[in-house]
C-alpha cells in the first residue's frame, strides 16, 4: 500500500466522517497530516464533515480547519473522485443532492463496488438513530453534553502531555463503560446492518457513532470508519479489496518510515557518486 517514490501511503478508497470541522473539538491538524500522508482513488466523506449544530451557535473556524477543506478540494482536482455524503450535523448538504461543488459530488448515500467484487451501501448512518429521528431537542442536549466531555478532555489530554503520556479519549472511555450506550450502539449496526441485508448487498460503511468497527452482523459486514474527534480513525480499502481501520497515529508512522528509506536511499545514491 505504500509507495516508496512520493513518500505517501497509496490505498484504493479511504472513508471519513464525522470531522465536526466548526468545532474546537475537531483534531483539524492531525487529519490534515493524514491527508498529506495519504492518497486513494475513492475519497468518502461520510457525514458530519461540517458542524452546522454548532456553527449556529457559535462561529469557529481557524486557519487550519480551512486548510482540510482546501486539501480535500485539491485532491479532487487531481484526480482523486471525492464523494460527500451528508450526515445529521450537515444536514444542509442535503439540499444539492446530485450536484457537484469543487469536483465533490454530493450524494444521500453510494453503493461501493470494492475491487474483489463486494457491494457496500455507504451512508451515515443517522437516518438509524432513532434519538436523532423522534427526539430532535434530545439529541441537541446530548450533542452540548458531549462538547462538554470534549472540552474537559482537551484538558486531561493537555496535562498528560506534560506528564509524557499518549492521547486518551474520556468520550470513548464513557460509552464503553456505559450500559445504556454499548446498548445503543449494539441497536445501531444491527439496524444499519439490517439495511444492507433487505437492500442486498455485502456489506455497510458508516459512521455517526464515533465508534470504528469491523464485523460481521448475521452475515453482513458493518463498517464504521470512526470519526476525527475521538478516535482519529479511517477506513481504508487495499488495491485488492482488503478493508481495515487505520489510525492517524498507524498512517503518521508508515510515513515517517518511508520518508527514512528514501533519506537512506538517496544517502546511498550520493556516497556512491
Amino acid at each position: 500500500m505504500d509507495d516508496e517514490c512520493d513518500g505517501r501511503l497509496h490505498f484504493r478508497t479511504i472513508w471519513i466522517s464525522d470531522l465536526h470541522l466548526g468545532t474546537a473539538g475537531c483534531q483539524a491538524r492531525l487529519l490534515l497530516e493524514f491527508l498529506r500522508h495519504t492518497e486513494s482513488e475513492y475519497l468518502y466523506l461520510v457525514g458530519d464533515i461540517i458542524d452546522g449544530w454548532q456553527l449556529r451557535r457559535r462561529w469557529y473556524w481557524p486557519q487550519v480547519h480551512n486548510d482540510v477543506v482546501q486539501k480535500i478540494l485539491r485532491k479532487a482536482r487531481k484526480g482523486t473522485s471525492v464523494i460527500f455524503i451528508p450526515g445529521n450535523h450537515d444536514e444542509f448538504g442535503r439540499h444539492f443532492l446530485k450536484l457537484s461543488f469543487g469536483g465533490i459530488e454530493v450524494r444521500e448515500e453510494v453503493v461501493h463496488i470494492t475491487a474483489d467484487g463486494r457491494r457496500l451501501l455507504v451512508l451515515h448512518g443517522d437516518l438509524f438513530d432513532g434519538v436523532v429521528q423522534c427526539a430532535r431537542w434530545l439529541a441537541l442536549l446530548g450533542d452540548e453534553l458531549h462538547n462538554f466531555v470534549l472540552h474537559l478532555n482537551r484538558w486531561l489530554n493537555a496535562v498528560r502531555a506534560r506528564l509524557g503520556f499518549p492521547y486518551w479519549s474520556l468520550a470513548q472511555y464513557l460509552k464503553h463503560r456505559v450500559k445504556n450506550a454499548i446498548s445503543y450502539i449494539t441497536d445501531f449496526e444491527r439496524a444499519v446492518a439490517q439495511e444492507g441485508r433487505q437492500r442486498g448487498m455485502h456489506g455497510v460503511v458508516c459512521g455517526h457513532i464515533h465508534k470504528a468497527e469491523i464485523r460481521d452482523i448475521d452475515g453482513i459486514l458493518y463498517c464504521n470508519d470512526g470519526d476525527w474527534v475521538e478516535s482519529l480513525t479511517a477506513l481504508v480499502e487495499s488495491e485488492t479489496g482488503e478493508l481495515r481501520i487505520v489510525s492517524w497515529r498507524e498512517v503518521a508512522e508508515q510515513a515517517a518510515e518511508i520518508a527514512a528509506r528514501a533519506a537512506e536511499r538517496e544517502l546511498a545514491s550520493a556516497s556512491a557518486l
